[in-house]
C-alpha cells in the first residue's frame, strides 16, 4: 500500500493536477457533467437509478470527509493523504448530478420553460471562479448541495411511488430539506473549523430561501413537471394509427432548423383538419392526465385566446414516450399555440405554428414519420 501511495505521489497525474490546480475543479465538474450526459438514458432504468444514487451518496460522504479533514479527524490515515482531492471529487459529483437535470429538460420541445435550471447550471459551473475560496466556501457547498439534493428527490420519489402531483413534489422537497439539515448538523457538531467559519442561522436561512424559491417557481408553473418530458411535439396534416404505430404526416422546415420537427407556417386547405401530435416520456407505470390547450393570437386586442382544452390519459414505460394527438377543423388564420399541460396545468411544452388558409398554395417538404 505504501509503495502504491508513493507511486501515486510521483505520478504525472498528480503533477498535472497540482500544476493546473486553479482550473482542476471546473474540469472535474465538466467531467461529471459529460459522463452522465453520455451514459444516462431513462430515469426508471436500473443503471440510471444506480448511478444517480451512487453519485448522491458519494457526494454526501465526500462533503463529510472534506469538512472534517481540516480538524485532523483523519490524521495518519489514507483519508488524510488524499484530502487534497476531495474538492475535485465534490465537483465531479456536482457535475454528474446536475447533468441529470439537463438530460431530461433538454428533451422538452419548449426550452423556454427550462431556462431557469440552465441558468442555475451555468452559475454552478462558474461559481468557483467568482468566489475566492471556491468550493471551500461552506455557504456555497451546502447551498449547491441542497439544490442538487432537491432535484435528486424530485426525480426519485415519483419514480418509486409511481405518482406525480404537487403533494409528491412538496414531499420530495421536505425530504431533501431534512437530509440537508441533518448533514449540516452532523458536520457542524463534529467540526470545530466549520463552527468557526459559518453562522449556522445564516446557513439555514440560505437553505430555506432556496427551498422557498424552487417551490414558488413550481407553483407558478415556471418549471416543467419532472420526471415527465415532452419528447416530440408536431403540428401535422394527418395522424393515423395502424398496428399500434402512429403515422404522422407533416411539413418539414429548412435543413438547418434542427431543433424543431415541423415547419412553423402550416398551409391549410379548405375543410382540412389540423392535428397536433405529442409523445410524452414518463417512468414505467406512472399514470397521468394531460391535455392540449389550443390557443389563437387575437391581433385586434393582442392577446392569446383559449379556444379549447382536449385531454387524454398517459401511462409511462415506453422508450419513445406515450403517444397521443388532438385535432381541430377550419382554424382561423394567424398564430396558434398548443400547450401540452398536466391536469395541474404545469407546462410540458408549447407547440407553435402559423395557419395560412389557401386552396392554391401547396404544403412544403411533406414528410411521413412513424412513431
Amino acid at each position: 500500500m505504501k509503495r502504491s501511495l508513493e507511486s501515486f505521489r510521483n505520478s504525472s497525474l498528480r503533477r498535472f493536477i497540482r500544476k493546473h490546480e486553479k482550473y482542476a475543479p471546473i474540469l472535474f465538474f465538466i467531467g461529471g457533467f459529460i459522463f452522465d450526459t453520455l451514459t444516462l438514458g431513462r430515469i426508471d432504468r436500473l443503471y440510471d437509478l444506480s448511478v444517480l444514487c451512487l453519485h448522491m451518496i458519494s457526494l454526501t460522504i465526500t462533503l463529510y470527509l472534506y469538512n472534517l479533514a481540516d480538524d485532523g479527524k483523519w490524521k495518519n490515515t489514507l483519508l488524510d493523504r488524499v484530502k487534497e482531492y476531495y474538492p475535485l471529487a465534490i465537483q465531479f459529483f456536482f457535475g454528474g448530478l446536475s447533468s441529470a437535470y439537463v438530460i431530461y429538460y433538454s428533451r422538452s420541445v419548449s426550452m423556454s420553460k427550462t431556462v431557469f435550471f440552465l441558468i442555475i447550471l451555468v452559475v454552478l459551473l462558474f461559481a468557483n471562479e467568482i468566489l475566492k475560496k471556491r468550493i471551500s466556501n461552506k455557504y456555497l457547498q451546502f447551498s449547491v448541495y441542497f439544490f442538487i439534493n432537491f432535484t435528486f428527490f424530485t426525480f426519485m420519489v415519483p419514480v418509486l411511488t409511481k405518482e406525480m402531483n404537487p403533494t409528491i413534489f412538496v414531499f420530495s422537497g421536505l425530504l431533501s430539506l431534512f437530509c440537508t439539515l441533518v448533514l449540516i448538523a452532523i458536520i457542524y457538531g463534529y467540526s470545530p473549523s466549520t463552527r468557526a467559519e459559518i453562522q449556522i442561522g445564516k446557513l439555514i436561512g440560505i437553505v430555506f430561501s432556496i427551498y422557498l424559491t424552487i417551490n414558488l417557481f413550481y407553483f407558478f408553473r415556471l418549471i416543467p413537471p419532472v420526471p415527465l418530458a415532452l419528447s416530440h411535439g408536431i403540428v401535422a396534416h394527418e395522424v393515423k394509427v395502424e398496428n399500434n404505430n402512429y403515422i404522422v404526416t407533416y411539413e418539414t422546415d429548412e435543413w438547418y432548423v434542427f431543433w424543431r420537427d415541423h415547419r412553423l407556417k402550416f398551409i391549410q386547405k379548405p375543410n382540412e383538419d389540423v392535428y397536433v401530435f405529442s409523445s410524452i416520456f414518463a417512468p414505467t407505470s406512472l399514470k397521468k392526465s394531460v391535455f392540449h390547450r389550443w390557443k389563437w393570437y387575437n391581433e385586434a386586442n393582442r392577446e392569446w385566446e383559449i379556444i379549447e382544452d382536449i385531454g387524454y390519459d398517459i401511462t409511462g414505460g415506453r422508450d419513445g414516450g406515450y403517444r397521443g394527438y388532438t385535432y381541430k377543423n377550419n382554424l382561423k388564420e394567424g398564430l396558434w399555440q398548443v400547450e401540452v399541460l398536466t391536469r395541474e396545468e404545469l407546462v410540458l411544452g408549447i407547440i407553435d405554428f402559423e395557419v395560412i388558409a389557401s386552396d392554391s398554395l401547396q404544403p412544403k417538404g411533406i414528410r411521413q414519420k412513424i412513431f
